[in-house]
């Protein structure tokens, strides 16, 4: 008999009951020895999980949900990704309230209302193609809270955090804008990840630019954010334009019981069938050979969430970016430089990596 390190081993050699007894003795002190190594290993990365978890990355989305089906899958892949802590939740352009609407719906479908919700200045110009899907909802009874001037609530949001905040900007400018009008200073706390531009490609991959929505509809204001003082990262359509879902991927949203990802096809529906009059003007292309039941549009926006989180799959170029007045985003060397995701590294892995998150 040998002691060692506090267990004790039978030597072989009493017979063959007693060298089965041994090598079974042995066996079972191995797979315990290496379930605690392999427990250990996970209980270090479900650690390292929780503690990156844990420093969450405080964020503002400004949306102007409802026009473009883009922003609802946006919000849902903003809502399921444990990254963020979601400070705010902005609504600009057209009809705020209504989209103010759409999103308090999504934010109790997810059992999320303690984000608040600011509603931005209505405008002209845009219609909430999505509005029949919040026709019945009663946005008096929603229980969380809902600012009603919207571009305050975010200036205040970023004035009194404690670290810098990543503002997420999906649609036109004007909330933005307006809150740079209102207080110059939110940029010393602020950075700035927007869905905005074309630089060498244009709607559904054309070779040639073209004024982009987000910036065309209100170049003024896409201006004043574009020469702001701060660190700001955008997707141009070079990317963004270039991303949708079909086969086993969109099978997966379109099939999921997730409430979120029913949701996201419920508003799909309703935005699909919306009479278009008058017709897309902007990228007539947009809507073309999609459908609810088997392909998705274009899902724009979600780069710009993807990019608050990593550039892993996306390369990116630091570029002098100009607005022009008929709204175009040219390059320019004299432009302040801004982060630009130019061209895609590994597009399959982020969609695999956004439908997951979808159907979390």
């Amino acid at each position: 008999m040998r002691k060692t390190c506090g267990i004790i081993f039978l030597l072989p050699g009493a017979g063959r009951f007693t060298r089965t007894v041994f090598v079974l003795t042995v066996i079972t002190l191995l797979i315990t020895l290496s379930s605690c190594k392999s427990a250990g290993i996970a209980s270090q990365r479900k650690n390292l999980i929780q503690s990156s978890i844990s420093k969450k990355i405080p964020v503002i989305l400004d949306t102007d949900i409802g026009c473009d089906i883009d922003d609802t899958s946006a919000l849902i892949f903003l809502l399921n990704s444990p990254e963020f802590d979601i400070k705010l939740i902005t609504t600009s352009v057209g009809n705020t309230k209504a989209k103010t609407k759409i999103v308090a719906k999504l934010l109790e479908i997810a059992n999320r209302t303690d984000i608040p919700i600011g509603t931005g200045p209505a405008t002209k110009g845009t219609i909430v193609h999505q509005q029949a899907w919040v026709e019945d909802y009663d946005l008096s009874s929603y229980p969380g809270k809902i600012y009603n001037d919207g571009v305050k609530a975010l200036v205040d949001t970023i004035m009194n955090a404690a670290e810098p905040i990543k503002l997420i900007a999906i649609g036109p400018l004007p909330n933005i804008s307006a809150a740079l009008e209102l207080q110059p200073r939110i940029t010393e706390n602020a950075e700035f990840v927007g869905m905005h531009g074309s630089i060498r490609i244009g709607y559904v991959g054309r070779s040639k630019p073209i004024p982009e929505w987000n910036v065309f509809s209100f170049p003024k204001e896409a201006q004043k954010v574009f020469t702001a003082d701060w660190d700001m990262t955008i997707t141009p359509l070079d990317t963004c334009g270039l991303v949708y879902f079909e086969g086993e991927r969109y099978k997966k949203i379109y099939n999921s019981d997730n409430p979120l990802a029913k949701a996201f096809i419920e508003n799909y529906r309703v935005w699909m069938e919306y009479p278009w009059d008058p017709p897309i003007t902007i990228h007539p292309d947009r809507i073309r050979g999609f459908n609810v039941e088997t392909k998705s549009t274009t899902l724009f926006d979600e780069v710009a969430v993807y990019l608050a989180i990593s550039t892993e799959f996306l390369k990116m170029e630091k570029l002098g970016i100009r607005v022009t007045n008929d709204g175009y985003t040219v390059i320019d060397d004299n432009a302040r430089k801004i982060n630009c995701a130019t061209y895609w590294k590994d597009m399959e892995a982020y969609k695999d990596f956004v439908v997951e998150r979808i159907i979390k």
